[in-house]
């Protein structure tokens, strides 16, 4: 049996208040106590201590979407700004490079995620279970299976192939693995292959992500079957004249993604009202995953976060990934929330990047908060001295993670002689 004792400046549970020297005590990697440390010495007698030092300890990060295949990108793809159906083109080019390396990608993201404090990935994959379950003391994953298959002809088959890789993946899975299906988006998912991934979510007990709502483009789509969309899906042999009857909106998609079990509706940056009232209506099985940075690199219109939030929609937040942010970094996102949504409360920016994650995820009774019997995922953050709002730091400053643990194991320490009493 491995216990763990570590003590901070301040320890942000999330779920409760902040502790002033709090301490936090992990067993067989899993939290035990999290409270003053006058408390922790009262309840199980002096021990060993781990001093952190001038920190806040705080939940590992959870970083509800993410593409880790672009994680070798030294930058974004394209210039800010610029529309998204030609970012897409660069991306499919990207994809098509000779000397492209999924696996390499993929273990890049996961280290650099470990690094920035991000215990938890939402990932949306085109690469096997395997490169990802092959790297040890990775962060927990849940991998939505990207789908895409416009055209009518295809429904059949599509769904045939993704019904035999669920079957293979689904019994090789470690306890921080799950799976699920992600049909891409509007624009290359056939509505009907769109209700057989439902179907096939719902047998299975599968979350569902689907990007939808994300640019100006895809809603003209949507509403009239034409524009910059179009014509890519034209270029691309993949156009269906039936496939999207006229007048088509957001809040059709969502009527569908609600039949399944938990869904993540990725970006929403052109939700409406209409559609708030609706997701807020599902109690809590959809999330919206606002991604900051991304979102202000397509330069779209002001994203409605107070409006969803004062509805009553769950959102939490993502990177989407390097081939439209220049990291990976969760904090860098909370802070681009601050920065433009000054009047949204640090403390709720925090919960969005933490609690909010773990339930879109389902995976809230084991992360997302410091609270006894949840996963011991922690990252550490410095801080000053005389710090009195560790909220505020985290959010409103420019400290990076100094040390994370996974599971209770020391997994990345920029901090040399962490001080034992």
């Amino acid at each position: 049996m491995s216990s763990l004792t570590l003590q901070a400046h301040w320890v942000l549970p999330v779920d409760q208040r902040p502790f002033e020297g709090g301490v936090v005590s992990i067993r067989d990697g899993q939290i035990v106590s999290v409270g003053p440390r006058a408390a922790h010495f009262g309840a199980f007698g002096r021990g060993p201590v781990h001093d952190l030092g001038d920190v806040v300890l705080l939940p590992g990060l959870v970083n509800a979407h993410t593409h880790l295949e672009f994680s070798q990108l030294k930058q974004p793809l394209g210039r800010p700004g610029m529309p998204l159906p030609k970012w897409i083109r660069l991306a499919i080019g990207d994809r098509k490079r000779a000397r492209r390396d999924p696996a390499q990608a993929i273990r890049a993201g996961l280290e650099e995620s470990i690094q920035l404090g991000t215990t938890t990935v939402g990932e949306i994959t085109t690469s096997p279970v395997a490169l990802y379950e092959q790297h040890g003391g990775t962060p927990a994953l849940a991998l939505f299976d990207e789908v895409i298959g416009f055209s009518a002809a295809r429904v059949d088959s599509v769904l045939a192939v993704v019904a035999a890789r669920w079957s293979i993946s689904q019994g090789k899975l470690s306890p921080t693995c799950h799976l699920g299906l992600s049909p891409h988006a509007p624009y290359t998912v056939h509505p009907s292959l769109l209700a057989g991934l439902i179907d096939l979510a719902i047998e299975h007990r599968l979350p569902v992500a689907m990007h939808l709502a994300e640019s100006a483009e895809e809603m003209q789509l949507l509403a009239r079957g034409d524009g910059p969309f179009q014509q890519l899906l034209e270029e691309r042999s993949m156009w269906d004249d039936a496939a999207i009857p006229s007048g088509t909106c957001a809040l059709d998609y969502l009527k569908h993604l609600a039949r399944a079990p938990r869904c993540l509706v990725v970006h929403g940056n052109y939700l409406q009202t209409r559609d708030f009232e609706f997701l807020a209506q599902q109690e809590g099985r959809m999330t919206v995953v606002y991604c900051p940075r991304t979102h202000a690199y397509f330069g779209h219109r002001p994203y409605p976060l107070a409006e969803m939030l004062t509805a009553g929609v769950p959102v939490a937040l993502g990177t989407d990934s390097r081939a439209s942010s220049p990291d990976l970094s969760m904090l860098a996102e909370m802070r681009a929330v601050a920065h433009k949504h000054p009047k949204i409360a640090a403390e709720k920016i925090v919960r969005l990047g933490t609690t909010a994650g773990a339930r879109a995820l389902g995976w809230e009774k084991c992360i997302g908060s410091i609270t006894a019997g949840k996963w011991a995922d922690l990252t550490a953050i410095p801080c000053p001295r005389g710090c009195r709002d560790p909220y505020a730091l985290v959010v409103g400053s420019e400290a990076v993670p100094i040390a994370t643990w996974l599971r209770g194991e020391l997994a990345c320490n920029r901090k040399a002689g962490i001080h034992t009493l």
